[in-house]
């Protein structure tokens, strides 16, 4: 029995024209590919941005997924252009076994039915078209966070057939957007682009080279807010704590609530910012800079410690000197190191050999018997013990001058050294994140 005329309308499968519907049906084997070197091209419809999971490092796409190939099997009996089939999930032909390696779910939407199509071209060509929402797996790297970018590649190729045997490549046009796409899509933390590579990309797996369409996705991170949120009053913490630099060293009350309340405010922004940030197996780009905000902070409490204690060494120092002035003693200066001697202030060469002499008459018998004898060595130690402790006397009464010197140089110290770390930090980091994305794209 042929065909009907009715039947023709629609997509038959056609070995020999003279047999019967049934007769082609059966010698037609769905199993076996259409012929050697089978060119499969991809184009994708992408509907909307579902979201963006970082703590399982997930996308999720809403998508038109549109396969094309062709088939010389099966043509169109009659002047049709094209024939839509029913949709079956277990069709009666050949279908490409395309494998998507990074999918890790992937669902058809479905309104009264499946949203999904074949047709059937003149040209023997066929397309399968299905609405789908798709979770792609992207593997993900938060150590430039927030200004890492994030490049996911995903590869439309065959789990059965090897190169030799099946080709995927994009279309002429790949990608289709809605028409309020702009530059990408704008989530509240990502704006999301789409790039196809066009070139014959080959992937080991099974039992040998297969090829894939590969798809690059690439998600750049809003970073406005967190310059506004993050950045920015942690910079601002940092410049209040050099305001301690100008507050008279004797209020201690003021100066002591003023840094250490920086501090603990940084402490805090860290933890809260530490907690809600993506993990990462090293330290993340924002925390360097809030632990760097928080050095500088903590540098800063330690100068005023360091004045704190010079000016007190400087006040004993200052009543000692009076009450030798009384006696008509000559001016010295109170011991650093539990030392009872009592050493000159001007530091002379009369002063260094009073003390030289102090220390060696405190020696045992044999000893001083060695020093006159051989005097050396005990001269040249006792010498540069004395020198060395008058040196660090001399600066711990500079840094507790009551002119301030110390805060003087720290204050000129401390911006200039933020501002060179700034542009360290922000040059190298930002160029680590360029070359970053450059090389995941190539």
């Amino acid at each position: 029995m042929r065909p009907s005329a009715s039947l023709s309308l629609v997509a038959m499968f056609h070995l020999v024209r003279s047999k019967d519907f049934y007769e082609m049906e059966t010698e037609y084997n769905k199993n076996m590919l259409p012929g050697k070197d089978v060119d499969v091209s991809l184009s994708l419809h992408i509907n909307r941005i579902s979201g963006v999971d970082e703590s399982k490092e997930e996308i999720a796409l809403d998508v038109f997924l549109h396969v094309y190939w062709e088939d010389p099997r099966i043509w169109i009996l009659g002047n049709a252009s094209q024939v839509e089939l029913t949709w079956d999930k277990d069709p009666k032909f050949w279908i490409p076994d395309l494998y998507i390696r990074q999918l890790r779910e992937m669902k058809v939407l479905t309104l009264f039915q499946d949203l999904a199509s074949i047709r059937l071209y003149d040209n023997s060509t066929l397309r399968i078209s299905i609405g789908a929402t798709i979770i792609i797996k992207c593997d993900m790297d938060f150590v430039l966070y927030p200004l890492d970018v994030q490049t996911c590649a995903v590869d439309f190729g065959s789990y059965k057939y090897t190169l030799t045997d099946m080709k995927f490549h994009w279309r002429d046009d790949p990608l289709i957007f809605p028409s309020d796409f702009g530059d990408g899509f704008r989530l509240p933390r990502y704006v999301v682009s789409f790039v196809t590579v066009n070139r014959l990309n080959v992937i080991y797996y099974g039992d040998g080279n297969h090829s894939t369409a590969r798809l690059v996705i690439t998600l750049s991170r809003e970073l406005r807010s967190h310059l506004l949120e993050s950045y920015l009053p942690s910079t601002l913490f940092v410049i209040m704590s050099w305001g301690s630099f100008v507050v008279m060293p004797e209020v201690v009350p003021g100066r002591m609530v003023l840094l250490v309340t920086t501090l603990l405010s940084l402490v805090t922004m860290f933890d809260t910012i530490r907690n809600n940030s993506p993990s990462a197996l090293e330290l993340k780009c924002i925390e360097v800079w809030l632990i760097s905000c928080t050095l500088f902070v903590f540098l800063a409490l330690v100068e005023y410690f360091i004045v704190l204690f010079g000016m007190r060494y400087d006040k004993h120092w200052r009543h000692k000197k009076r009450d030798l002035d009384g006696s008509g003693g000559a001016p010295s200066k109170p011991p650093l190191f539990g030392s009872n001697k009592v050493h000159a202030t001007s530091g002379s060469d009369m002063a260094g050999e009073d003390d030289s002499q102090t220390a060696k008459s405190q020696l045992p018998t044999s000893q001083q018997h060695m020093g006159t004898t051989n005097s050396g060595p005990v001269v040249v130690a006792s010498t540069g013990k004395l020198r060395f402790q008058l040196i660090t006397r001399h600066v711990i009464l500079y840094c507790g001058s009551p002119r301030g010197t110390l805060d003087q140089v720290s204050l000129a110290l401390f911006p200039l050294c933020f501002v060179i770390f700034s542009v360290m930090y922000w040059i190298s980091y930002l160029n680590e994140s360029r070359r970053k994305a450059l090389a995941s794209i190539v």
